[in-house]
This record gives C-alpha cells, sequence and structure tokens, in this order.
C-alpha cells in the first residue's frame, strides 16, 4: 500500500538522495495550509481541498519523465493539469480552488517565461489536447492519494475533464484587477513546505507564535531611552543617537509577530545573534529567522525575473526593507508576503541610511503596511527634518514621537573630528595608535577602494592582525569575517587593523578605538562613528570625565565618478559642515544635517508600485510583476555568482551548504555569463575573478575565462 501510494514522485533526487513522492509533498502542503488558513483566520476546509489538487497534475507521464531529465515534447505545467480533476468538488467551490492552483508557479498570462496558462492558449489553443494526453490512464493512478485525504475519488472523463478547464480559462478571461489572497494562502504553503524538506527545524508548531519580549522591559540609568514612559499609541518614531538602545525600545513597543528591517547584511547577521542570544532563555522555540538569500533572479531571455522565497510564519524575521518592497511592486510571491505581515509589528530601523530610492521606497512601504494594520517602528539616528515630516505625516496621528533633550543628547558626545587631505597623511597617526595597542578601523566607500587600502596596509604593518570585510566575499567567508569581527578583533587587547566598506556601519555592536575614513554623506558618517567608543559607562554622564576619540576623515574627491556611490556635492556640504580638530556635538546634529540635506527629493515611484495612492490595485489578479524594474529602481546586488571550480560541489550541495559558496554581485557585470538551473540560480564566474581580497568584478567578463558559453 505504501509502495503504491509513493509510486508518483513530485521532486527531483535531493542532495540525499532521496525522491520525494506526490503524496509526502502533498501531505506537507495540508499540514502548511492548515497551520496558515487557521492563522488567517480563513476558510480551512476549502484551503485543504486546495493543498490536495495544487499538485496533482504532476501525476501526467511527461512530468514523471522529466524528473528523470527527459524532456516532455511540449510545454507541460502540472499546476494546469492538476486542474483537470476539478470535478471531484462541488461547483460553487470551484472558483476558490482555481486561484488556489493555477497561478501558484506562473502569472496567468504575460509570465516571463510564456508559461502562464493565457500564455500557452495564446501561443497554441491545442495545449489542453497535450496536457490531457493519456488522460484516461494517469488520472486513475492518483487515486489511492485522494482517498488518504478523505476526498471522494471517481473516474472523470476526459470530456468532463476538458468542459471543466474551459471553466478555468473562462474565469482565467474574466479576471480583473486586484490581489488573491487564496494564491497566496497557497504560495505560503507551498514554500513552508519545500523549507520543512530541507530544514528539519523548522516546525509548524513553532510557526505563527507571538514572541515573548520582556527581556527587553527593563531599564538603566546609562540609557535614558529604557526610561521613557510607555505609550497606547499604535506606531513609533524614535530618533536618538547610536548606541543609545533604540532597538531594545522598539522591541519593547511590539505587540506581535515581528519584522525587524536593516539596511546592510552585515548587520541583519549581527541583529540575528543579538536578538538570539536577547531571548533565548524566554523563547526557547523561537522561530527566529534572517531573509537574506531567500531571493532568486533568473534571466528570462535579456530580462531578470524575481522569486521571493522567504517562507511565511516566523515569530521575528530579520531583513532589508527591499525584501520586503516585494509586496509593493507586486513582485513573484507577493500575495503570501502580504498576508504573512498583516497585521504584524514592522520595525524600519536607521531609515536615514537609504538612499533617494530606498527612501522612496520605505515611504511607500509606511503608506502600503498602515493599510494592512501593521504596527510601524521608525528608529533613525539622524534624519533631516523634511523627511522626518514625511514619515510624520504617514504614520499620522497615532504616532509615539521620541527624542532626547540638549543634556542627554550632550551625555552623546564621544569623538574628536580631524579633517584631513589622504590616506596617506593619516599613516603616522595609525603608527602611534598601533604602537599604543589601539584597534583601528579604516572604512572605505567602495569595495575596489577597501581592498587597495587593506593591501597598503597589511604591508606596511605585516605583524598587525589585520582583516578585510566587506559585501564581495562568499557568504561563508563573509560569515566568518562578520563573526570574527564582533568576537575576534572587537575584543582584542592588542593592536588590530580592520579595513572594511559602509557594511559595518549600522547596528554592528563592535567598539574600536579610533577611526579613519572616507568622507560619506552626514548621516551615514555619523552611523560610522558609532562603532568607535561605542560602549556607555558612568563617565560618560559628566563632561568632565567624558572622553573623546579620534575621528580622521578623508577629503571628497574631485569629480562625481570617484564620489559614488554618493553625490559629490552631498558629500562637499557634509566636510564642509564637519569640525576640525573639535568635538563633534549632538546638539549640533539637527543644525548640520538640515544644511546637508535642506530639502528632500523624494522620488515618485507610484508608477511602479501595485497599490496606488488613490487607494487603487494596479495589478492583474493572479499576476506578478518581473525584476527589472525593482533592480534598476534600487541599483543594489540583485544576483548570485559562483566559482567555475565550484560548479560541480554547489549543484551536489543541500540548501545551506550552496547559500556558504555564494557570492554577491549585479546583473550589470554577469549579463554574459552562464546561469546554473538550481539553487539560487547562480551565474558562473571564473576563478581569476576571486581572491582572498574578495570579488574584482572586472575580472568577472574576461573572454579567456568564461565557464560554458554554450551552456545555458
Amino acid at each position: 500500500m505504501k509502495e503504491q501510494l509513493n509510486k508518483l514522485k513530485a521532486k527531483s533526487e535531493d542532495y540525499k538522495g532521496h525522491q520525494l513522492s506526490l503524496f509526502e509533498h502533498t501531505e506537507d502542503v495540508y499540514h502548511s495550509i492548515i497551520k496558515f488558513a487557521q492563522y488567517l483566520n480563513v476558510d480551512v476546509e476549502i484551503c485543504k481541498k486546495g493543498a490536495v489538487l495544487h499538485d496533482m497534475g504532476k501525476a501526467h507521464p511527461w512530468f514523471q519523465e522529466s524528473l528523470k531529465g527527459i524532456r516532455p515534447e511540449k510545454a507541460y505545467r502540472h499546476e494546469l493539469g492538476s486542474l483537470f480533476f476539478l470535478p471531484l468538488f462541488p461547483k460553487e467551490e470551484w472558483d476558490v480552488l482555481i486561484e488556489l492552483v493555477v497561478s501558484h508557479h506562473k502569472s496567468i498570462q504575460n509570465d516571463p517565461s510564456n508559461r502562464g496558462i493565457l500564455d500557452l492558449l495564446k501561443e497554441d489553443e491545442e495545449f489542453i489536447d497535450w496536457h490531457l494526453e493519456g488522460w484516461e490512464i494517469w488520472s486513475k493512478e492518483t487515486a489511492l492519494i485522494w482517498k488518504e485525504f478523505d476526498i471522494e475519488y471517481r473516474d472523470i472523463s476526459e470530456d468532463e475533464a476538458r468542459e471543466a478547464f474551459d471553466y478555468v480559462l473562462d474565469f482565467c478571461e474574466s479576471i480583473d484587477f486586484g490581489v488573491s489572497a487564496w494564491k497566496g494562502i497557497l504560495m505560503g504553503a507551498d514554500h513552508i513546505a519545500s523549507a520543512m524538506v530541507d530544514n528539519t527545524e523548522l516546525s509548524l508548531e513553532r510557526m505563527f507564535k507571538t514572541p515573548d519580549l520582556r527581556f527587553y522591559n527593563t531599564t538603566h540609568p546609562l540609557y535614558p531611552i529604557s526610561e521613557i514612559p510607555p505609550s497606547e499609541k499604535k506606531h513609533t518614531l524614535c530618533v536618538a543617537p547610536t548606541g543609545a538602545g533604540k532597538t531594545n525600545f522598539m522591541m519593547k513597543r511590539t505587540k506581535g509577530r515581528v519584522f525587524y528591517t536593516l539596511p546592510f547584511q552585515a548587520s541583519i547577521n549581527a541583529m540575528l545573534h543579538r536578538i538570539g542570544k536577547d531571548l533565548r532563555a524566554d523563547n526557547p522555540e523561537l522561530d527566529l529567522r534572517v531573509q537574506h538569500s531567500a531571493s532568486k533572479v533568473v534571466r528570462r531571455g535579456t530580462d531578470f525575473e524575481t522569486e521571493l522565497q522567504g517562507k511565511v510564519g516566523a515569530s521575528i524575521t530579520i531583513l532589508t526593507p527591499h525584501q520586503l518592497a516585494g509586496l509593493i511592486f507586486g513582485l513573484k510571491g507577493y500575495e503570501a508576503q502580504l498576508l504573512d505581515v498583516k497585521g504584524c509589528d514592522i520595525i524600519l530601523d536607521e531609515v536615514h541610511t537609504y538612499n533617494r530610492a530606498s527612501q522612496a521606497i520605505v515611504l511607500k512601504l509606511i503608506e502600503v503596511l498602515k493599510g494592512l494594520g501593521c504596527r510601524i517602528h521608525v528608529g533613525t539616528a539622524t534624519i533631516p527634518t523634511k523627511l522626518y515630516e514625511e514619515i510624520l505625516k504617514r504614520l499620522g496621528e497615532d504616532t509615539y514621537e521620541v527624542s532626547f533633550n540638549d543634556e542627554t543628547l550632550s551625555s552623546y558626545d564621544r569623538h574628536t573630528i580631524h579633517k584631513v587631505d589622504d590616506f596617506e597623511a593619516t599613516f603616522p597617526i595609525l603608527q602611534k595608535a598601533i604602537k599604543a595597542k589601539q584597534k583601528v578601523l579604516v572604512i572605505c566607500n567602495r569595495v575596489a577602494n577597501a581592498q587597495q587600502m587593506y593591501t597598503t596596509l597589511s604591508e606596511l604593518y605585516p605583524d598587525v592582525d589585520t582583516m578585510l570585510v566587506h559585501s564581495k566575499f562568499k557568504k561563508g567567508e563573509r560569515n566568518q569575517k562578520e563573526q570574527d569581527l564582533i568576537d575576534h578583533y572587537n575584543t582584542m587587547e592588542e593592536a588590530c587593523i580592520v579595513v572594511s566598506t559602509q557594511i559595518v556601519e549600522v547596528s554592528l555592536d563592535i567598539s574600536f578605538d579610533i577611526m579613519v575614513t572616507e568622507v560619506a554623506p552626514l548621516d551615514a558618517l555619523i552611523q560610522r562613528l558609532g562603532r568607535v567608543h561605542r560602549k556607555r559607562v558612568a563617565s560618560s554622564l559628566d563632561a568632565k570625565t567624558r572622553i573623546h576619540k579620534p575621528i580622521y576623515v578623508i577629503a571628497p574627491p574631485e569629480d562625481e565618478k570617484e564620489a559614488l556611490p554618493y553625490e559629490l556635492k552631498i558629500l562637499d556640504r557634509t566636510y564642509e559642515m564637519l569640525p576640525n580638530d573639535a568635538i563633534l556635538h549632538q546638539t549640533s546634529m539637527q543644525e548640520k544635517i538640515d544644511y546637508v540635506y535642506p530639502e528632500v527629493d523624494l522620488m515618485d515611484i507610484d508608477t511602479h508600485c501595485i497599490f496606488k495612492s488613490d487607494q487603487s490595485i494596479n495589478i492583474e489578479k493572479l499576476c506578478s510583476n518581473t525584476k527589472s524594474t525593482f533592480i534598476e529602481l534600487l541599483e543594489i546586488d540583485s544576483v548570485k555568482v559562483i566559482l567555475e571550480s565550484e560548479v560541480s560541489q554547489y549543484e551536489k550541495a543541500n540548501y545551506e551548504e550552496k547559500m556558504l559558496m555564494e557570492i554577491p554581485a549585479s546583473t550589470y557585470h554577469v549579463s554574459d555569463c552562464a546561469q546554473l538551473e538550481t539553487g539560487a540560480r547562480p551565474f558562473v564566474i571564473p576563478d581569476r575573478a576571486y581572491s582572498e581580497l574578495g570579488l574584482n568584478t572586472k575580472m568577472i567578463n574576461d573572454d579567456n575565462n568564461r565557464y560554458g558559453s554554450n551552456f545555458i
């Protein structure tokens, strides 16, 4: 009986050699959708039926052969084959079942693969015939599976199946603009089920639970923000210096499941460890997740499509706003993401660090999340007055505004600023710091600059423990570097040097003795300063005993190209407003930040968003948008690459092992590279483009080192 039940397969063999059967996968989705539907308080019974129906089309011989590497004669979509079984259900349930099933992999039309149901109809009206080929035989092979889920099975004639499919086509052709919650439920459950196969620690029992955050209900005289009285207001807008305790304060303000957003991967990884450590005692079974390599970018011809692979249901999810923004752009999987965040607490931390496009996205997110009933908590160290006003306008009157008075702000004066012309001017200063056994932090604005500076300093001080960290390392190496930064270099009592990019700016709990940094926009620069002399001590409260550590700021370049990724005029204004050989006073920061940003030039992204300012929805139901616009808008690293020598290893690896080999890159650099069909769909680059310094993007497109030019 069990052998017959597991005869039909749902997946190819995994890295352990197990081939998941159709029954096993259906059972996983069945239990997952029950959990999701109960959390959302929707009709559980119809969701259970959708779970059983959703992949039944995989029983088709063409699909079964494809799992063995045999390509079918024509394009076969298993989710469409599943809909031939609609006659097993009452007619009044068909509309919901269609929404649950028909587009859980592809948009119903204008899908980048041209494999949506209406795309196939346009391409060849006879596609129904080959989807039905052999129906009288393969449909009967599903009988045992239906019965296992208490669904009465009967033989369905080919004519009856065809009539049902005609109903599906009529339904899809009549679809209007809107968002399908039913599709989101099925996709969310399907993702949970797939994740449970790869991750045995993911348990349905732990999902959709509100975390116990009593850890943050404490006060301390060194952290005045901890003594601010509570408020019943729904939202939060908190402005406080780096190291003041904003994270604890905003966590204390939450009431439900939490989505915590931060701008950089290093800060996300650090926050994962920090929150995990904070909450372990009160939440031994806490479902705490990071969403970082969850997005797949797939090339479709000359275009790129995204697949949002974040799994629903975590008690606390740590991610970037760009990942959360999928729901406002209508990217693939947005329906499940929308249901997951609905009514939850959203922390938007360090919003001042974002560029013009990202600020516009954050403001739009606030609008949409507020409409979803979310409690929104915005935290920032410094913020232009105009941007503050825009955020407050969107949050509304039900917002708890939190800031410090001048006396409290003065207690956070920790740094003396010294302006210098170039890095070479700081070499004698670094020599003295090293002799004094101080910890030195050097921050560059670009990866190439950091790589060059690391090489120079390593040659100058070969006996000093020196590390380079930036975003262009393999994830496994970068994880180790970030951990070493916190556990080793941050705690050293001997001299050390860490060379980094801006990835260390935000929410990394490290405290160095001296910094040399390229000038950055004032708001970002203030964040960098928070990595030096970070720890509060009793002497910080008294101006007579307060210690100020040195920060050396390199003058801005002369041309706009060298200033990238920042605007030269912003760097010039910042440098102009900095004191020289003097203390940087916190009480002067608002005046300085408003000088650097006299206006907030908000980018109009409404044309890209599916939720319009007039409350209308600009996306067809059961459809999603592609990645291309999103990439152009954000100008962020969007794809993964792996080395040519690691292709075989990557293809055999499990999910976690694959992730450790991946390196972030932009679509611009890999447009001519081969792309694998597994994992995060990484692009393959020559080995010579990677060294102990990390990725060298200039060497990716070396024609003499191109992997598999005919691979795709």
